[in-house]
């Protein structure tokens, strides 16, 4: 039994490897980027739409309006990469149905990679919304003192990010490999598409918590007391 897709080699020349994880990955990859084309290849701006055009608007509509529910003013700034970081979440518990096929989110070089693309847009953005130095100011209110505790809460959060991610969908594939080797093969279906259930919760959670995370970074701070009514 293995437990991560970077155990499986596909082919090997001195220290480069192609495993499972970069194979399944840029697979996924390729997948959504032809499934958007194939969809938006004939928008439709009349009341004539084919199904895949309004299953696609309802799903980018929907991460829009979530995205406003968490608190950053302007949704469609950071649509296409939240959306596009629950999508491949999502997409990656999805095809877990297809033979063969292991998520690359149950590797923890995938997983970290995902962190590492939300550490790095956390900043980018709140510089800006805000600048660089009101950004930078951030990280030590409301005391200097608190600048050692801040770097470590954006890399603790990441790790956790990561692990949790990795966690949560490795268990789940060895759940399943388990109860395919002691059990009949009715129970793990049942249990495949529990496992995916569990998948679109993970890659809400990740795309939440990202979303989040670039709310506090951008929210502008305003230390000034607010005027008394009438005065």
């Amino acid at each position: 039994m293995r437990l991560s897709p970077d155990e499986l080699v596909f082919w090997q020349a001195g220290a480069f490897k192609l495993n499972a994880t970069i194979v399944y990955t840029w697979g996924l990859m390729l997948l959504l980027t032809a499934g958007s084309w194939w969809v938006t290849r004939r928008m439709s701006m009349g009341l004539t739409r084919s199904r895949w055009q309004n299953l696609l608007e309802i799903v980018v509509t929907g991460i829009e309006h979530q995205i406003a529910e968490i608190g950053l003013p302007e949704p469609r700034k950071y649509l296409g990469f939240l959306g596009s970081l629950f999508l491949f979440v999502a997409a990656a518990s999805l095809c877990t149905v297809l033979p063969g096929y292991e998520p690359p989110t149950g590797s923890l070089s995938t997983t970290a990679a995902l962190a590492l693309c939300v550490l790095v847009a956390v900043p980018l953005y709140g510089i800006e919304d805000q600048g660089l130095r009101a950004y930078l100011a951030s990280y030590m209110e409301p005391t200097f003192l608190m600048l050692p505790f801040n770097l470590i809460s954006e890399v603790s959060r990441t790790l956790a990010l990561a692990v949790r991610l990795f966690g949560n969908m490795m268990s789940g594939a060895m759940i399943i490999a388990i109860l395919l080797t002691i059990t009949p093969f009715v129970f793990p279906i049942v249990m495949t598409l529990l496992g995916q259930l569990t998948g679109m919760v993970q890659a809400y959670i990740f795309s939440v918590l990202a979303a989040v995370y670039i709310a506090a970074a951008t929210r502008p701070r305003n230390n000034a007391p607010e005027p008394a009514n009438g005065r």
